[in-house]
């Protein structure tokens, strides 16, 4: 063997000691620098965070920042009532004119549709029947006493009273019938040619079988003859005997005009007060 291999084989020698004393104190040092690593990294952590900008958080539309703490609202308890809803009170000023609580009393009453007829005979005799109304014939008293002095409320009331009558003789209050073979129709079997001929706003078969429709024809019609002549019947030829063939019987007459007598509306006042009392 020669003399350098045999110092650097001695493990003895003094060039071998550092690298055995740095070997062992890495060793003896590991545990205590990892426990230091693991003490200061979370420190290091924190320390940076501040550092770096917020994350940004968007609730419900409201942008916040994560370092801004978020509220929400407490449980609503059992027994809390939800706020009442305002609502304005509904008004109208428009209101439909109010009917009149009585109608005349009509022979045709207890027939389906009856009130339906008399209203619409009301209804004509406001307007294009009015010259009715505003004459007074000269044979009134023999069918209603107390029409003169009567308002014009009691006056249609009449007339209306008068053609349920007239209907009774005619088609005895059915508004369907046709009569004369073929001829007239409706509630006071008006022919169609005279329905035309006074200017009706109906003029077939089919349309007088209407109630309300017949009866503001006939209102058309007594409107134009009874002025005309100035009587409701005279000798059964004149008013409304000129259109209407039942006022040419004596025996009807007086069995309308009694009917007629009988109503509030046609009796004098003084017969409608109740007698006084001893």
């Amino acid at each position: 063997m020669f003399p350098d291999q045999r110092k650097s084989a001695d493990p003895a020698g003094p060039s071998c000691l550092p690298t055995a004393l740095w070997g062992g104190l890495m060793r003896a040092m590991r545990p205590a620098m990892i426990a230091l690593l693991l003490c200061t990294s979370p420190t290091l952590l924190w320390a940076e965070l501040p550092k770096q900008p917020a994350p940004v958080v968007e609730v419900d539309n409201v942008v916040q920042t994560a370092a801004t703490s978020l509220s929400f609202p407490d449980a609503v308890e059992a027994d809390e009532e939800p706020p009442a809803l305002e609502t304005a009170p509904f008004t109208t000023t428009l209101r439909p004119p109010a009917r009149p609580g009585n109608l005349p009393r009509t022979r045709w009453q207890h027939m389906r549709g009856h009130s339906l007829w008399t209203r619409a005979a009301i209804s004509a005799l406001k307007s294009h029947g009015k010259p009715l109304v505003d004459m007074v014939p000269a044979d009134i008293e023999s069918w209603c006493p107390a029409y003169p002095n009567a308002s014009e409320s009691q006056r249609r009331a009449f007339w209306v009273g008068f053609m349920s009558t007239l209907a009774k003789h005619e088609s005895t209050y059915r508004s369907w019938a046709v009569g004369g073979g073929g001829r007239w129709y409706g509630l006071l079997q008006i022919l169609p040619g005279t329905a035309r001929g006074y200017k009706c706003n109906v003029g077939s078969g089919d349309a007088l079988k209407n109630g309300a429709a017949n009866l503001s024809c006939a209102v058309r019609i007594m409107a134009t003859t009874v002025p005309r002549d100035g009587v409701i019947a005279g000798n059964g030829k004149r008013g409304v005997g000129a259109d209407w063939g039942p006022m040419r019987s004596a025996s009807k007459r007086a069995d309308m005009s009694r009917w007629l007598r009988q109503q509030s509306y046609c009796k004098p006042l003084n017969a409608t007060r109740p007698r006084s009392r001893p």
